[in-house]
């Protein structure tokens, strides 16, 4: 359904530098060709039937837009502000698709992000084959018992050191990209410290399970995966240093967060953007629906709260590209306020197109629901990549001191 973008007329752009401007141009041009038309049916599809959308995934390869957050030397754009680009990437990615925006953001920012911490020769065996697309990237910190928790206790997956390399057993769940990844960027214990290593998906031992069937986002598959006695080289020790993993992880989990919040403010703008639609052309009693102050007053707070969103994403982006790695307490603001956000507007959708927006189909003809899949993809975004409890503990962190909040 194509609708009015409030955005061009209600945001004023005055944080983002030139390449971040001209990259969100690009985004939004490739998202309405290549996204746009395969959302509905990514949104409506089932993890274990239709799979990866892979058509979209090559052809936003073919675009060069996996390139946006890295450097020359691996075949990136090479831009001088390359998270805060990623960030406006993704945010119109997601306003056509949340799952496609969540690909690109395991892809890139999770398992790209992750590679860039890695070394020279490290980045240029697997991140430049992430920049092309030539494979899918995922990352993998979470375990059936230890998920936003990765104290050292708490995680279970080791590795241990052998000739040549270490020996890698564990259980990793909710692995997104994982049913069709290349590499996996891998969190396990090696001794009494953390490090990272990079899976190569078809060494022996490594299994990948079924994609599990979820409420929302049923084109970022996500499985468990499975490591039996696995031989890790050496040469694939994240980096070349052990005892960095929990660093690492948490580096690229925050500018994760980065990335969900972006992906949440691309859902409610959508939202948004479908409600101005309905309540403008849709007449009760004899009037337009946005005739009415509720509705009036309703879109005025959504609108400051949008731009709240945006301006807590970038700026916490654009810390990062000024080279602070944990760019808090706006990186956790972002991901609390434009994820939650997401729900709220999307919420509110459902609500202005009454019954059609709690359909999924309707029957009579076959039109598809304009806003169920958004209120179903939203949700996740409170929970994966640091649960939204989480960052309020980030935020109170900063506020009280870790003496007082632990």
């Amino acid at each position: 359904m194509i609708v009015a973008r409030q955005y061009d007329t209600l945001f004023h752009d005055l944080l983002s530098p030139a390449d971040v401007l001209d990259a969100r141009a690009k985004a939004r041009e490739i998202a309405d060709r290549i996204v746009a038309p395969a959302a509905a049916q990514i949104a409506n599809g089932d993890e274990q039937v239709d799979g990866f959308p892979r058509a979209v995934f090559d052809a936003l390869a073919a675009e060069g837009l996996f390139g946006v957050g890295f450097g020359a030397e691996v075949g990136g754009h090479g831009l001088e502000h390359p998270a805060t680009a990623t960030a406006a990437t993704i945010e119109e990615l997601a306003y056509h698709s949340s799952s496609i925006g969540a690909v690109f953001d395991v892809h890139c920012i999770l398992s790209g992000n992750a590679l860039n911490q890695g070394t020279d020769e490290q980045k240029q065996r697997w991140l430049t084959k992430i920049v092309t697309g030539e494979i899918v990237g995922a990352f993998a910190t979470t375990e059936p018992d230890a998920s936003t928790d990765l104290s050292i206790e708490a995680l279970k997956t080791e590795a241990v050191p052998t000739a040549g390399g270490w020996v890698l057993n564990g259980h990793k769940r909710w692995i997104s990209n994982s049913p069709v990844a290349g590499e996996i960027v891998v969190l396990a214990k090696t001794g009494e410290r953390m490090s990272m290593f990079i899976v190569d998906t078809t060494l022996p031992g490594v299994t990948v399970g079924t994609p599990d069937r979820k409420m929302g986002n049923r084109g970022q598959l996500t499985a468990d995966v499975h490591f039996k006695d696995v031989h890790v080289s050496s040469e694939e020790l994240l980096g070349g240093v052990e005892g960095n993993g929990l660093r690492q992880a948490l580096q690229t989990l925050t500018f994760g967060r980065i990335g969900i919040a972006a992906a949440g403010v691309g859902m409610a703008q959508r939202a948004f953007d479908l409600i101005v639609e309905q309540v403008s052309t849709r007449k009760a009693f004899g009037k337009p629906v946005g005739a009415n102050q509720h509705w009036q007053f309703l879109l005025a707070d959504r609108a400051t709260e949008i731009e709240n969103a945006r301006n807590l994403y970038l700026k916490a982006a654009l810390r990062l590209d000024a080279g602070n790695p944990f760019p808090e307490p706006e990186a956790a603001m972002a991901k609390l306020y434009g994820t939650r956000l997401s729900v709220d507007i999307a919420r509110d959708a459902v609500q202005a197109y009454g019954g059609f927006g709690f359909a999924r189909e309707l029957a009579a003809d076959g039109t598809p629901g304009p806003v169920e899949a958004l209120y179903r993809d939203s949700k996740i975004g409170e929970i994966y990549e640091g649960t939204n409890e989480i960052q309020k503990w980030v935020i109170a962190r900063q506020i009280l001191g870790r003496d007082i909040t632990g």
